[in-house]
């Protein structure tokens, strides 16, 4: 609780007791609403029946007795019950003092909150590059690890490679067939788009015999299953589980190609993580995991030889968890990554899944089967859900060489950012890696701003012209004002004005009382945000933020104000501001240049 709320919950609480004799928990505050006066707000609804009060009355004589005997407060109002209550200028000018004589620069790193929390993101496949489905998964999970990591809790960031299974075995099974010993080297392609396009491969053929089979009269059902081609991966996937030798090299080698150009992605995103899981190690312990239930009778052995679990009575399904041939399925690896995972990191207290909602289902089903083995850890496991992205042009399939690939996507935003700035004429005066670096800044900025500042519940259309627009609410146009804003305070710099001294106004204008309130309450949306695991409650408070700023630098002087102690003030005032956007946009693993 922020200090503003500190001081209104200590007053309510003295004015319910004294008045009424009531003694009340925390008090729930708001902020107020823009179309009325005040800076938080009072529901009195839920103590109303208590005080033998209507809402309104109540409202009005609470807001009487704390305006009387607290020195702090300036005026309060009363709209249907609720009770809008406004601070003196006074106290906002000593905070904004406060914050510049203790270097205070939008929040303090918390201390140790004693959690420690697991955030899986990303995810990839072995059998493809990754796209922009993957780039929203990363950005929020990069992104939610940073927001925890200010709330003062331990985080670490994992990834789960998906190195195994039916899929991988068909980009291996094309290269074999198709491939003609191609390599990166040979074929001057990233690693994970030369697999790529052998998953493509194995689709389009595939998908011919399918056709040939039904041409002779076998129904689309049998000719999935009976295609020549599946049969094969199948078979595929039963040597390498085997450890046959020829299989795993080939295995290996491909799986080579594709993390050296995962690596290089992540490196162009600016995502890391502390450790990476792999399926190939994980879905052993699965299946052990498995094997060990089956005796405890959790699961149980259907006719046709495959591992089963029912959950009808829990409101789920009956859920396959090994294969009649004893394959594993992508629940098998799932619970022995979740198990790894506890066992390596003893003092873990919760692990989030950072996944798209299609697997909503999925994650409910490997909760419920871990609970039922006897995890008590079970309950503390989190499925960060969050909508699919698609373009203008509609959704993408990744089998059918529809989607759209993180690397290209990421160089159409640098060159976008460089058309733009040039047509904008914001790139005098800077060198020309300088430019090469200002213009990755911007295109990374834009596309990251674009997908976070969207809440991840939402399905989201993905506009790469809109997201670099130098207006609105996008990554380029925070940046730019940042860039502003220091602008502004170079040149006051070069006037000689000390732009660190603390001087006192004594009165302050709308705006710049709004200001110092965004300052203030950043730290209280940096923990709604870890709350709910949302970064675009971060995103649209700097955004908000930024437009209030604009306002002001259109609507008053800064450099040119005559009073001395008034430019002062609005030169620390605005560099707060800066600190703040630029703490922001870091949250979100966005960069702020000085100068555009």
């Amino acid at each position: 609780m922020n200090y503003a709320l500190k001081l209104l919950d200590e007053q309510i609480k003295d004015a319910l007791s004294t008045l009424y004799k009531i003694n009340a928990d925390k008090i729930p505050f708001q902020k107020t609403r823009k179309e009325f006066p005040g800076d938080y707000t009072l529901t009195t609804f839920a103590y109303s029946k208590q005080a033998g009060k209507k809402p309104d009355e109540l409202a009005q004589e609470l807001g009487e007795f704390i305006l009387s005997k607290y020195n702090n407060l300036d005026s309060f109002n009363v709209v249907k019950g609720f009770l809008n209550i406004r601070f003196k200028d006074s106290f906002w000018i000593e905070f904004l003092l406060n914050a510049v004589s203790e270097n205070y620069s939008g929040y303090k790193k918390q201390n140790s909150s004693g959690k420690t929390i697991l955030l899986e993101y990303s995810s990839p496949n072995t059998n493809k590059p990754l796209h922009l489905g993957h780039i929203r998964n990363n950005l929020l999970g990069f992104s939610v690890a940073e927001i925890l990591k200010a709330c003062g809790h331990k985080v670490i960031k994992t990834n789960i490679v998906n190195d195994r299974g039916i899929h991988i075995c068909k980009s291996m099974l094309a290269w074999q067939k198709f491939g003609n010993g191609e390599t990166p080297e040979s074929s001057n392609m990233k690693g994970d788009h030369l697999v790529g396009k052998y998953y493509v491969e194995f689709d389009k053929a595939y998908k011919k015999e399918i056709n040939d089979l039904i041409a002779k009269g076998i129904s689309k059902e049998e000719a999935e299953k009976n295609a020549p081609l599946i049969l094969e991966a199948q078979q595929l996937l039963l040597k390498w589980e085997k450890g046959d030798k020829e299989t795993i090299h080939l295995w290996k080698t491909m799986n080579g190609w594709v993390y050296k150009g995962f690596d290089e992605t992540y490196k162009s995103l600016g995502v890391d993580f502390d450790k990476i899981y792999y399926e190939s190690d994980t879905y052993i312990l699965g299946k052990e995991t498995i094997n060990e239930g089956l005796q405890k009778n959790v699961f149980y052995k259907k006719e046709d030889g495959s591992i089963r679990i029912d959950l009808t009575a829990d409101g789920l399904d009956e859920k396959v968890v090994l294969r009649s041939d004893g394959t594993s399925v992508y629940i098998t690896q799932d619970i022995g990554t979740a198990i790894l995972r506890f066992k390596d990191f003893p003092d873990l207290t919760q692990a989030i899944y950072t996944v798209g909602n299609e697997q909503d289902y999925h994650f409910k089903v490997l909760f419920k089967i871990l609970e039922k083995l006897g995890y008590s850890w079970a309950k503390e496991c989190y499925h960060l859900s969050y909508g699919m992205v698609e373009l203008p042009e509609g959704k993408m399939k990744s089998r059918e060489g529809t989607v759209v690939d993180a690397d290209e996507l990421l160089e159409e935003m640098f060159d976008t950012a460089k058309k733009t700035t040039q047509e904008l004429g914001k790139v005098e005066g800077f060198s020309e890696s300088n430019l090469v670096e200002l213009h990755k800044t911007i295109g990374l900025g834009a596309l990251k701003y674009f997908i976070l500042k969207v809440d991840p519940k939402k399905k989201m259309l993905f506009d790469p012209k809109e997201s670099i627009d130098f207006n609105g609410n996008t990554g380029p146009f925070i940046q730019y004002t940042h860039a502003r804003i220091k602008s502004i305070l170079r040149k006051a710099e070069e006037q000689k004005i000390n732009i660190d001294k603390a001087v006192d106004p004594k009165t302050i204008n709308t705006l710049e009382r709004d200001l110092i309130k965004f300052i203030y309450e950043f730290e209280l949306t940096i923990e709604e945000s870890a709350q709910v695991y949302n970064p675009a409650i971060v995103a649209n408070f700097i955004y908000e933020l930024t437009k209030t700023f604009n306002r002001f630098y259109h609507e008053h002087s800064i450099l040119k104000e005559d009073n001395k102690e008034v430019l002062q003030f609005r030169l620390l005032l605005i560099n707060k501001c800066a600190q703040v956007i630029a703490n922001g946009m870091k949250l979100m693993g966005i960069n702020v240049p000085e100068k555009m």
